[in-house]
């Protein structure tokens, strides 16, 4: 038998149901904000003790509620925020099974497609999101399994906010990692990213393959060209060296990129000969030597610098070609110090690295490798 006190706090948690379910948006507006006041941070115990062990009763209505207006922006962000208040709650497992039971995953997901949804709301689905991959292994298989990694891919791509951005990046590598059934497709999503028009993406995908690449393994083929593609960007920018010219001394986005891209050529370079091979073959000794002559950003020279240095140890032809290119005089310079050697690079001499053309032809390339297979072969 239930005490009086206790019958006094049933009463007013049926109150405040039905003023919610008997309230138009302005009136739920004010209550989301009143309960995303009174309860951010709370524990699962702490929110029962609130809606006098009826926590769930709530939640399933702004469950519905979401359910039946995320397509329209009502209060959404609001919205959001409070189912997030059950989620992150200490303790609160249950209530995140009684939100995935509603089709919870998918209607987030589906948020982020809506092109005329603010990026704010966006940016809060893919928190909620990251709660529920919080909760382990098989909620991360069910956010892949919800064609989840294409959504978050095409939302890093194309969005216009650059901390959401960074909250998907997050989210792909939680994605990616102690999730061996899906870690291949988040690792192809992030790739697929590459290409896109987005300098700032473009740099997010790239970190996350890199922290992804130890689980994964050897680079595979496919990713030798999208990470080609950004290290030679078709921005302008790129190829500014001129000290004279209204370039921005400040790292720009597309500078970030480059560096990013250059470090990782590297990586996947000394990962896997084969890879190196091909690209070699793809021109990309050219395009490192042009990031180095990059005075607007250290990082690009650095790690260009770093990346080349690599390929010339390894290949002797790439070694003749770079001496070729730099002149004695600047290739000595590299080769006795390839980490520092750029930061007393002048002018001219960055115009001559942005300017020179390494080409080494297919062929010899080809044959070089078929000679190190088989040393003896004559």
């Amino acid at each position: 038998m239930t005490s009086v006190k206790e019958q006094e706090a049933i009463r007013k948690l049926m109150v405040f149901l039905q003023e919610w379910d008997n309230a138009h948006r302005a009136a739920r507006s004010c209550i989301l904000d009143n309960f995303i006041k009174s309860n951010d941070g709370k524990t699962e115990p702490e929110l029962e003790l609130e809606f006098s062990q009826g926590a769930s009763l709530f939640l399933a209505r702004l469950t519905a509620w979401l359910r039946m207006t995320y397509m329209y922006s009502t209060c959404l962000n609001k919205l959001l925020k409070s189912i997030g208040i059950f989620l992150s709650a200490a303790s609160g497992r249950r209530y995140l099974i009684e939100f995935l039971e509603i089709g919870g995953v998918l209607i987030l997901l589906e948020v982020l497609g809506l092109n005329h949804l603010k990026e704010e709301d966006k940016r809060e689905s893919v928190r909620l999101l990251q709660l529920v991959a919080d909760g382990g292994r098989k909620y991360k298989e069910l956010i892949c399994e919800s064609y989840g990694v294409q959504s978050l891919a095409e939302f890093l791509a194309t969005s216009s906010s650059a901390e959401a951005q960074e909250d998907v990046q997050v989210l792909l590598v939680s994605l990616g990692r102690g999730n061996p059934k899906y870690q291949n497709q988040v690792y192809r999503g992030l790739v697929a990213v590459l290409p896109c028009a987005s300098p700032h993406a473009q740099q997010l995908a790239l970190q996350a393959l890199g922290a992804m690449q130890d689980e994964v393994g050897e680079a595979p083929s496919a990713l030798v060209q999208p990470v080609l593609g950004a290290l030679c960007s078709a921005h302008p920018e790129l190829q500014c060296t001129d000290p004279t010219a209204l370039c921005p001394r400040e790292p720009v986005p597309v500078h970030i990129q480059q560096a990013a891209a250059a470090r990782a050529i590297g990586i996947l370079a000394k990962e896997s000969a084969e890879v190196a091979e091909e690209l070699i073959q793809l021109k990309v000794v050219h395009g490192l030597v042009v990031a180095m002559g990059n005075l607007d950003h250290v990082a690009s020279q650095r790690h260009a610098s770093i990346s080349l240095e690599y390929f010339v140890h390894t290949f002797p032809l790439v070694e003749e070609c770079v001496k070729k290119a730099l002149g004695h005089t600047l290739f000595q310079r590299f080769m006795d110090s390839p980490e520092t050697w750029y930061t007393k690079m002048d002018p001219i001499q960055a115009e001559e690295l942005a300017s020179n053309i390494v080409d080494i032809p297919k062929d010899m390339a080809m044959m070089q490798s078929t000679e190190e297979t088989n040393p003896g072969a004559s």
